[in-house]
Parts: structure tokens; sequence; C-alpha cells
């Protein structure tokens, strides 16, 4: 199968459920014979469930982690920046070569606020997708460029959130 026209996707705002949205997406076109790439953003580190999930549904799925353990250092952004351009590089390459019928940019627009991606980097990507490739880009606060270069906005908005209740990050849930 393959798609007709690929659109823009942006899922972004303050609540929980960016990443899980996009992943939702892969899953369903992976059990329609697409090929997904998902390429993290600023996600170096561990190994959460959706990593050992792709190994049992590649080749149709691939997940690209990057970024270094931990946060970005937000008081020297200088090796994050680093890691950041590399990755961004690698990630373009990736979605211009054709391979991918869904290609997610995971926390791509965290990247973009953080100052690690240009928000011109990002636009370029999206003018030169390939036509029939659709990509997908998340992460909080999107700017309103790629916003208004996207087909389609969905803003996750946090209502209650258990973290505050002290409930941490569960294996399954959020890893």
């Amino acid at each position: 199968m393959v798609l007709e026209r690929g659109c823009v996707q942006v899922y972004t705002g303050n609540g929980k459920g960016k990443t899980t949205a996009a992943l939702g997406l892969a899953l369903r076109a992976v059990g329609r014979g697409l090929k997904v790439c998902m390429f993290q953003f600023i996600k170096g580190g561990g190994r959460y469930g959706e990593h050992l999930a792709a190994e049992k549904l590649a080749p149709q799925l691939t997940i690209i982690q990057t970024g270094r353990p931990g946060w970005v250092n937000t008081k020297d952004i200088t090796e994050d920046r680093r890691i950041a351009q590399e990755a961004f590089t690698q990630a373009a390459e990736l979605l211009d070569s054709g391979e991918f019928d869904i290609f997610i940019c995971d926390e791509i627009n965290g990247a973009v606020g953080f100052g690690l991606i240009d928000v011109n980097q990002v636009l370029e990507l999206i003018a030169g997708k390939p036509e029939k490739t659709e990509l997908v880009l998340t992460g909080r606060n999107a700017h309103q460029l790629v916003i208004d270069a996207s087909d389609l906005v969905t803003e996750m908005q946090e209502i209650k959130h258990y973290y505050k209740a002290g409930v941490p990050a569960r294996t399954g849930i959020e890893m």
C-alpha cells in the first residue's frame, strides 16, 4: 500500500499523549502494511516500551533514538545542540530517501523550543518531504510557523495529571 497524498500532522500541547498518539498512528499504519520510522529527538538514554515493540515489528517499524541521556542542559545547550543538529541531518536524509510511508519526528518541537534546531530547518523539512510521505511532528510548544505549514494540528491539554499527586513514571505507561 502507498499513500496517495502525505500530509503534515502536529501533536503539541502541555498534556500527556503526543508521542503516544504518534505511536498509535504508527501501529495502525504498520497494520495496513505501511513502513514507519519514528525519529526521536532529545530522548537519549533509556529504552522505552516503544523500542521493544519496534523490535518485534521490524522492519515495518523503525525507531531511532537520539540525544544525551537525561534531559537538555538548559544552562549550556552547546552539546545538546550539536547532537540535535547531527540527528536532524540524519532524519532529513532518511525522510528524503522515500523509504518510509510515515515519518515521525518525535519531540522535534521541543528541540526547536530549546534552541537546538532552528524553526526554518523544520519548515524546510516540511517543504521538502516526499509527496506521498506522511510527516508527523510532536512536542510541546509547536512554533506558529510550523502550525501554519501543517495540515492537521492537535493540541493535548493537561487537565489533571497523576504525576502532580506523586505518581512517578510507570513502565508500560510512560516508558
